[in-house]
């Protein structure tokens, strides 16, 4: 690790701001955040939020999903980057599953499904309320964990380890969504909110910066 700081304490203000505060991407059930979580891979939250009430009202659960194709998908889907191959994976786990009940809700099941790996499975884990497996690392957790030296790694998988390794386990599901809030709020790539940010006094960025 970059630094001595005992990161299982420091997190705690961390997780106590967000804890429990619901993932950005606006889902009413598991099944839509399985779809939405597919689709926003390499594309933004709030494009996928603005695609999905029409394509829920065409395809509301999994069984309807099912019986689609990808071409069928197309028309509401269309805009969102590598579509084609998101299409052929929502499909694929939809003739899987069949039905919205029928969705895995552990790291070995949901990572065996077309489109879905760690960080999805965590995501879709953490909002099912399931005990963690694991700890969500997105390009916002990339970047602010790289910050405050609780991973010094660019590599999401070792991350992801890194942070597993100094944390408690009944704090993993909880981490990757309140350090990715921070990311998203405080800790922007451009002149991040120092004077709002919780982690400050123990960020090794913030730390460098003010020790100039």
């Amino acid at each position: 690790m970059a630094n001595k700081t005992d990161w299982a304490q420091a997190i705690k203000p961390l997780i106590k701001k967000y804890k429990g505060k619901k993932h950005p991407l606006e889902y009413k059930n598991i099944y839509q955040l399985l779809v939405m979580v597919v689709l926003s891979a390499q594309d933004s939250d709030r494009h996928i939020n603005s695609l999905a009430p029409e394509l829920f009202e065409a395809f509301p659960d999994m069984e309807s999903l099912s019986k689609a194709s990808p071409e069928m998908l197309f028309k509401y889907v269309g805009k969102v980057r590598n579509f084609g191959n998101k299409t052929k994976w929502l499909t694929a786990i939809a003739g899987q599953i069949k039905k919205d009940k029928n969705i895995p809700l552990t790291m070995e099941g949901l990572t065996a499904l077309n489109g879905i790996g760690r960080k999805s499975a965590n995501v879709i884990m953490r909002e099912a309320g399931k005990k963690a497996e694991g700890v969500m690392v997105d390009l916002h957790v990339v970047r602010v964990a790289q910050r405050l030296g609780i991973a010094s790694s660019a590599d999401p998988k070792k991350i992801e380890q890194q942070i597993m390794e100094v944390i408690l386990q009944e704090d993993w599901g909880e981490t990757g969504m309140a350090i990715s809030f921070l990311g998203r709020e405080t800790c922007r790539p451009t002149h991040p909110q120092h004077d709002e940010c919780v982690m400050k006094d123990v960020c090794a960025y913030y730390q460098e910066q003010h020790a100039k």
